[in-house]
Parts: structure tokens; sequence; C-alpha cells
């Protein structure tokens, strides 16, 4: 029975990732498929490469959600835990999918964890880690620093890189405009039309990169931590030699590793969710909340996949949808204010702030049914 949950752990994780992967890789090639630099087919293309490369590239996100949130010392997150946290994340990710709206898997996912191991803990809020470590008052491990922190900051971030970075091509190709050049024999649209037509695949590029880096890694650690918890329970003692690559070291903190079949595996299944039906949320990115042309993708996705880089570098587990929106939303107010449709928006932010909590509290009410129903 134990064996039968972990590997339905797996297999929810990697139906999250297949959501993920129309859900918020949806996000990351929104720009270059509305500003029409790449058809869909080969935006998909492009970002299932840059996926794989980006979720070969390193572990620190996947570390944060394995042994970075949830103290293993006051609940233990059995496979059954981990299912409702998965399910609650992949319910609410799917009423914001049929919304249109580009709410944040990542949120929803660190939602779901949080609130399937307060129930375990039957309401015990110690089973969070809140903040840890570190020589700043807010720590360098936990929700606070790692979560609730990042999910104001990097957006900002975000919006404030893309309008500084669209201003600064404005004033750019203004000033080429004034001189001979290129601009004044080719003119200023078509200039900038066919020139950041090409580097924005160049910058899509990044946005699949970094989507890799940061959310691929998320369900790596989920899968990790189940596949650690039933190595160490001695789920795996029974299987034949040829699973044993399976077991994973229990000790998380000090001997961290994912496997190759994992990242491998978690990146083709994402790319697979990419081309699946991601339209939705890019009609919402690319079309309704401002108009795009090339100049304006090149400088939301430059904005956003700096700021998403520099997260998973950290271990940071931060939302695309978020820093793509806040980009495109920075971009929108340098062109005007008025470009943007304000009322897009403010759906968009009720969705955001609802995540962590809805996610939380549904994952929360799985476990008390499973509970009921004597699964748990």
């Amino acid at each position: 029975m134990e064996l039968t949950l972990v590997l339905l752990v797996v297999v929810i994780a990697l139906t999250f990732e297949y959501i993920n992967g129309f859900h918020d890789t949806a996000n990351s090639i929104a720009t270059v498929v509305a500003t029409k630099v790449l058809s869909p087919g080969q935006a998909v293309l492009l970002a299932a490469t840059a996926n794989l490369i980006g979720a070969l590239a390193g572990t620190a996100v996947a570390r944060t959600i394995a042994a970075g949130l949830i103290d293993s010392n006051v609940v233990a997150m059995t496979p059954m835990v981990l299912i409702c946290a998965l399910l609650g994340a992949v319910i609410w990710n799917l009423i914001t999918w049929w919304w249109g709206l580009p709410s944040s898997s990542s949120h929803a996912l660190v939602g779901g964890l949080c609130g399937a191991a307060l129930a375990a803990a039957s309401g015990n809020w110690n089973a969070i880690i809140w903040a840890q470590g570190g020589s700043h008052w807010w720590g360098d491990k936990g929700v606070v620093p790692k979560v609730i922190v990042p999910m104001v900051t990097s957006p900002l971030g975000g919006f404030i890189l893309g309008l500084l970075l669209m201003g600064l091509l404005f004033s750019l190709m203004d000033w080429l405009g004034s001189r001979t050049g290129p601009l004044q024999r080719f003119g200023r649209t078509r200039f900038a039309n066919s020139f950041f037509g090409k580097a924005q695949i160049v910058s899509a590029s990044a946005m699949g990169l970094s989507h890799g880096m940061n959310d691929a890694q998320k369900t790596m650690g989920i899968i990790a931590l189940a596949l650690a918890g039933a190595t160490a329970a001695g789920t795996f003692d029974q299987l034949p030699e040829w699973l044993h690559f399976l077991r994973i070291p229990e000790d998380l903190d000090h001997n961290f590793e994912i496997a190759v079949w994992i990242k491998v595996v978690c990146a083709i299944t994402m790319a697979a969710g990419t081309s699946a039906g991601g339209w939705r949320i890019i009609k919402t990115l690319g079309h309704k909340m401002v108009k795009l042309h090339p100049v304006n993708g090149f400088a939301a996705e430059s904005a956003s996949a700096t700021v998403i880089l520099t997260c998973s570098h950290f271990g940071i587990p931060v939302s695309t949808t978020h820093n793509i929106s806040a980009a495109i939303l920075g971009v929108g107010v340098a062109k005007r204010a008025n470009a943007i449709r304000w009322t897009v928006v403010e759906r968009m932010v009720w969705a955001w702030i609802l995540t962590l909590p809805v996610s939380a509290l549904l994952a929360w009410l799985l476990l008390e049914l499973a509970r009921v129903v004597g699964l748990a």
C-alpha cells in the first residue's frame, strides 16, 4: 500500500508538472507568440528546449521545496500528505486556467504544502518553517524569506526593470532617429519590428531557461521528498535491483541530489503540457492586458528572465506568472498608462492574492477528507 501511495505521489506530481506546462509555460512564450515573432509551434519547441536545459541546471529551488519550507521534525510528509498538497495546487490551477487567469503555480504548490502540513500536524503552526538561519532577522530559509517577501519584491522588480528597459529602448530609438542611420532610412517602426523581432528569440529563450530553472525544479523537489521519505521508511527495500534508482538519500539538508532521470522526466512532462492548452493564458497576457510589439516583448521577457534567473540562483521559488505579468505591465506603462487594460490587471491581482490561502485550504480539506474515509 505504501509503495502504491509513493508511486501515486510521483504520478500526481507529474500531472501537476503537465498542468504547469500549459498554465505557466504559456506565460513564458505568450509575448513571443502575441508579437508574431514565432508561430505557436515554433514557440513551443523553443520553450521545450530551453526548459529542458534550465531544468538540468542546478537544484537550488528543488532543495527549497523539499527541505526549506516544512519542518520534518514536527510533521511527517507522508505520501498521503503530499498527495493532498499536490491536489490542492492542481485544483486551483485548473480553476484559474479555466477562467483564463495567469495565477501562480508556484504559490499554489507552496500553499498546498503548507495547508497539508498544517492539517497533518493538527493545526500546529510550527510545522511550517517561517524563517531560519542567516544573519538577517528574516533568515535565509523558510516561507517568509523564500516565498512571502519574493512574492512582493520579484514582481515589483519585474515591473521596474520592464519600465526602465522600455524607456531606455524608446530613448535609444529616438536618439538614433535624430541622426543619419538605420532609423532615418528604414523608419522607426519597421526598424524596431525587424531588429527586436530577432532579438526577441534570444529573450524568449532566456524566459524558457529561467522557467525551467525555477518551475520545473519545484516538482523535482516534491518527487525527491516523496522518494527520500520512502527510502528512509524502507519502502523500497524489497524492490528488485533494477528499481533501486528510486532510492534517494534521506538527508535532504546535507546530501541532497536530484537524480538526472527526475530532471529529464519533469522537463519533458512540462514541455508536453506546454503544447496542450496554454492559449487561454496566452490570450490574457499577450492580447488582453496590453497590445505588444516585438520591442515590447523583448523588454518584458528580458526583465522577467533577469529576475527569475537571479531568484533561481538563490533557491527562491518565484512565480513566472507574476514576473512576466508585472514586466508586461511595466512595459505598457512606459508606452502610456492608459495602454493598460486595468480591469484585466485587477482580476489577475485577485487571483494572485487568493492563490496561497485557497490552495492551502483545499489541501487541508482534502487531507481531512482522506482521514474521514480512512486513507490517512
